[in-house]
């Protein structure tokens, strides 16, 4: 469904990215990992378009989206959803959750649902501001927002950062249902071993290049993966 080739990218004369390549299928997660520097959340505000590339292509269903404002990814079916646990800290609950999405169609509510059902401190605390929540629930409220909006396409830049480790499988395993269901997941993390169960392929980011990629079932070894890290793919 999402097609990235040759992506190039950066900030002023500062290059991040080198030439990316990464499909990202329909009903699948597929896990960007890498160190700090590496270009990870380059390559997603390159995608949503926060950023534009220097050089390369983004395509969505065949479309060329490259450089699009990020509204009009928005309007494609494409949402980012940063790091950060990025919310509107002085509304309520209830109307961030309102924010996520444009129309409240006849199944807004069932959507509703669907989130309380993985994320009942929501439900509990609909009527607080979300400056009120912890970390983890803001990030968790980041998710449902966009849940909400029924995007074909969904970039996580690194869900686990700053929240408790307890709470991140609930998180993964919210992406991993939302994935079954059909949507292209794109999850960046630091985290290999948490991460790479829930995925269905990996790709090592370092450098700004793509310096290993194949099935999530082929990253068992967290030793391989750091040493790619640090020194690069043979």
């Amino acid at each position: 469904m999402l097609k990235v080739t040759n992506l190039h990218a950066g900030y002023g004369r500062m290059p991040i990215l080198h030439g990316v390549d990464l499909a990202v299928p329909a009903g699948e997660i597929t896990l960007v990992l890498g160190p700090n520097g590496a270009g990870k959340s380059t390559l997603l505000r390159s995608i949503g378009g926060f950023i534009r590339p220097t050089e390369g292509k983004v395509s969505l269903d065949g479309k060329d989206i490259t450089g699009r404002a990020p509204d009009r990814m928005v309007s494609e079916g494409l949402r980012l959803v940063l790091d950060g646990h990025r919310v509107f800290p002085q509304l309520s609950v209830r109307d961030n959750l309102r924010l996520g999405v444009a129309d409240r169609s006849e199944d807004y509510a069932a959507r509703l649902g669907d989130v309380f059902g993985v994320f009942p401190v929501l439900e509990e605390r609909l009527d607080q501001a979300a400056s009120s929540l912890s970390g983890g629930q803001q990030q968790m409220l980041a998710l449902a927002q966009a849940f909400l909006a029924r995007p074909r396409v969904l970039l996580v830049d690194e869900p686990s950062l700053g929240i408790a480790q307890m709470l991140v499988p609930t998180i993964l395993n919210f992406l991993r249902s939302w994935a079954d269901k059909g949507t292209a997941v794109l999850l960046v993390e630091q985290r290999i071993d948490i991460a790479v169960p829930f995925a269905d392929s990996v790709s090592v980011l370092r450098g700004g290049k793509i310096a290993l990629s194949g099935p999530a079932s082929d990253f068992t070894d967290v030793g391989e993966i750091e040493r790619v890290y640090l020194e690069g793919a043979d």
